[in-house]
């Protein structure tokens, strides 16, 4: 009842967690084991927080899982560590649990704990961002915040069950989905200009600001710098907008998610 999406034992799922008001202050993966749930979340201060504030019907003990947490993405690395079922499955092994999060036809592994990597090489910041903006996966505090609806982020359908009955913040999804739809919703930017503009550059649509540049990367797949940004619903995808800062601007495209 304080998550949005519908966690029986045996699933891995994405899920907010939303305050009274219908806005976000988590987002997360759900691993659920019959006497066990595991959160992977950014924001793990506001999950535990949040959720040892209300009184839950069952006996439950919440704590923050201080184990190290790291993404594995591509098949290069098969057989390289212990391989989940498909579509949302997991293993567990002794102090650690490996669960697909496959989205988009992108092969990816979350690894909770000391996981054998063999060979596998970590990549950087930028290579790990790229990826996540072609992917649209924000992040909260970054992309997203408390004062973003979910329909803003562009997970509402995989992240919110709307047969589950009551969760918090549930009345604002609800009446959204039913009757209307959001001012302004994360977007991919793809620049045609060989620049790559500094975060909170302004995107400029009809000479009007309608949003800004919350991440930025290149894109080797893609061959051009990327990013994303909150716009507003004039600048539909496929919209030529100009990305502008001080100092600067380049041209750029307005990119439905995940960016191909």
């Amino acid at each position: 009842g304080l998550l949005s999406q519908d966690l029986q034992p045996g699933t891995c799922a994405r899920t907010f967690l939303l305050g009274p008001r219908g806005k976000l202050r988590a987002l997360a993966w759900a691993i659920v084991d019959e006497d066990e749930v595991l959160l992977v979340s950014e924001s793990p201060d506001a999950l535990v927080g949040d959720l040892s504030r209300y009184r839950i019907r069952v006996k439950a003990e919440i704590e923050h899982d201080a184990r190290p947490v790291r993404l594995l993405v591509g098949s290069l690395a098969d057989g390289a560590l212990p391989e989940p079922p498909p579509d949302g499955g997991w293993v567990v092994g002794e102090g650690w649990t490996v669960a697909d999060l496959t989205v988009h036809g992108r092969r990816r592994r979350l690894l909770v704990g000391d996981v054998p990597l063999g060979d596998v090489t970590p990549v950087g910041d930028l290579a790990a961002s790229a990826l996540r903006i072609e992917l649209g996966e924000p992040r909260m505090e970054v992309d997203v915040d408390e004062s973003t609806i979910p329909q803003e982020t562009g997970l509402v359908d995989a992240s919110v069950s709307f047969t589950k009955g009551c969760y918090l913040g549930q009345e604002l999804v609800a009446r959204i989905d039913s009757r209307g739809r959001v001012n302004q919703r994360l977007v991919g930017i793809r620049l045609t200009d060989a620049v790559i503009p500094p975060i909170g550059a302004d995107v400029v649509f009809d000479g009007d600001a309608v949003g800004r540049l919350t991440s930025v990367a290149e894109s080797l797949d893609l061959r051009a710098p990327v990013g994303l940004a909150v716009v507003r619903r004039e600048a539909e995808d496929g919209a030529a907008v100009t990305v502008s800062w001080e100092g600067g601007s380049a041209a750029a495209v307005v990119a439905g998610l995940p960016l191909h």
